[in-house]
């Protein structure tokens, strides 16, 4: 079935973008993830990736062309299907628009003109509202409350849910006016990208059409799925045609997340009851389901038997993995089995960088921490070694000549990284405010998605924790990741007497694709005078 794309808001402020460039033509093949067009913003052009497959069928946007946020952009399907009644409606809802426009236009010009009701023909519309990507990594969102009910009136930029991400809770505004009519997904429940999360509209628009046509979806989805473990296992035909056959005759109500737990637990999504809207099932209702299990017969021999056990009891919690926790395992794994990584240890002589950081502090309104002098050390380095700041992709190696340094923060719930944007252009203060800000951000979850993203190299330091040497995983795209030991006092060689002196290790982890040893060698030469002498970074 055919897929309507739509401009995407891709910053919080966008309201318009424009078509850089098609990377693809009418008629390619494209799968799930292929960069399908340059997109430029007002803050930056990006990379516009596809959330589905199939062939490219319709460009509603060409190259150079200026539109609105949630104007048609594309439309991608099957080879050959019937999509005129998908552009049909697109350009009817467009007419819409501008008739709309025209009428507020025309009371502006001639105030005394009156614009009788009945001439603006009343329309049965309704917009369907998706789970939204948030982030660059998000691929589920939990709905953590929703601030309006069903009944209400909307405006457009209300607040109207709070989602929880990978990365952090935040604020979901409706781009929309109108009555609220559905919700979706409720309070607590977990849904993956573009599932639908609500609908906007009139007062008695008939959209239940329009949720019968998702859930079929939803329905062919699960099917596809099940076709698919059909071929790798062996199960008995005569209860999977029971099974289609149940399908068939009743549609259930259940929300994706509940239908995967069902299908894990081999829960009878029919014996269950569901409290949603409509008797929609939920995860709270799978998770509360009593199954009729029939009591095992104990024989008399097993209830006499006597069984020794050791004193003492196992036990243990277990705690839903989180947003954030499924999206750190999901991209370590793949960042630790994707880039070959290999690990250059340094120590430095720390004791210049004590007396300079102690000297620093003394200027008024001025607190700078080792780690700052670190990140700013390693933003001028990068400078200097551009493969270092590099990406791997497939087809190429792009070496990044601005410097985004990502620093490691941790959280109650994991870890987030965000990033400091041309850090080499910055002052050691600077980078210490803005890396103290983004750090209270943090741990209140208030971090934006542009203030995570981007990023060309990370630091992450446990220092202050009093580890004195370790290793870290790549962020991918970055090529290499510092990671930063804490500062000991002993014994050092000085001028062939032994003194007592300061030092810190430092391991970079590089990805071999990009960063041969030679390489990152040259680049921990390089850190190494500017930290052990960082009156140099002023000049």
């Amino acid at each position: 079935m055919a897929q309507v794309i739509n401009m995407p808001r891709l910053s919080d402020t966008m309201e318009e973008g424009v078509v850089a460039k098609w990377l693809v033509n009418i008629g390619d093949e494209i799968k799930e993830g292929d960069i399908i067009a340059e997109i430029e913003t007002d803050k930056a052009t990006m990379e516009f990736e596809s959330f589905y497959e199939g062939t490219l069928l319709h460009i509603g946007i060409n190259e150079g062309e200026t539109a609105a946020v949630d104007t048609l952009l594309a439309i991608i399907g099957e080879k050959d299907e019937d999509i005129s009644s998908l552009i049909n409606h697109e350009s009817k809802a467009n007419g819409q628009l501008d008739l709309v426009d025209q009428i507020k236009e025309t009371e502006k010009e001639e105030a005394t003109i009156e614009v009788k009701d009945e001439k603006i023909p009343k329309t049965n519309t309704f917009q369907v509202i998706n789970m939204p990507r948030l982030s660059d990594t998000m691929e589920e969102g939990v709905v953590a409350k929703w601030l309006v009910n069903v009944g209400d009136d909307v405006n457009e930029g209300d607040i109207i849910a709070e989602i929880e991400t990978d990365k952090a809770t935040m604020e979901f505004e409706s781009f929309y006016e109108g009555t609220l009519l559905h919700i979706g997904i409720n309070e607590g429940e977990t849904a993956a990208v573009d599932t639908l999360l609500a609908i906007i509209g009139e007062k008695g628009a008939d959209f239940q059409s329009e949720i019968e046509n998702l859930e079929k979806k939803e329905t062919q989805a699960v099917n596809s799925d099940e076709n698919k473990s059909v071929e790798k296992e062996t199960i008995d035909k005569q209860s999977d045609k029971d099974l289609k056959s149940e399908i068939s005759n009743e549609r259930i109500l259940a929300s994706p997340l509940a239908k995967k737990m069902a299908k894990e637990k081999n829960i009878d999504l029919k014996s269950v009851k569901g409290s949603g809207d409509n008797g929609r099932i939920t995860k709270n209702d799978i998770e509360n389901h009593i199954p009729n299990v029939n009591k095992p017969i104990i024989s008399s021999s097993t209830e006499n038997k006597v069984v020794n056990v050791v004193s003492g009891n196992e036990s243990f919690e277990d705690i839903e993995n989180s947003q954030m926790r499924k999206a750190i395992a999901r991209r370590l794994k793949d960042s630790k089995f994707t880039a070959p990584h290999y690990y250059l240890n340094v120590e430095f002589n720390m004791d210049n960088a004590i007396a300079f950081r102690q000297q620093y502090n003394t200027l008024p309104d001025t607190k700078i921490s080792f780690n700052d002098i670190v990140v700013k050390a390693c933003a001028i380095a990068l400078k200097q070694h551009p493969r270092v700041n590099s990406q791997w992709f497939e087809d190429k190696m792009r070496l990044n000549y601005h410097v985004h340094i990502g620093v490691a923060v941790g959280v109650p719930d994991g870890l987030v990284v965000p990033v400091v944007k041309f850090a080499n252009e910055k002052s050691l203060t600077e980078i210490g405010f803005e890396v103290k800000d983004y750090a209270n951000k943090s741990k209140e979850k208030k971090l934006k998605p542009d203030e995570m993203e981007g990023s060309t190299f990370t630091v992450s330091n446990l220092g202050m924790f009093g580890i004195q040497e370790f290793t870290s995983i790549i962020n991918q795209p970055n090529s290499a990741i510092l990671s930063v030991g804490s500062i000991v006092k002993k014994p050092v060689i000085k001028e062939d007497k032994v003194q007592i002196g300061n030092t810190m290790k430092l391991t970079l982890a590089c990805d071999h694709r990009t960063v041969d040893g030679v390489t990152g060698s040259l680049f921990l030469e390089t850190l190494k005078g500017y930290i052990e002498n960082p009156v140099t970074m002023l000049v």
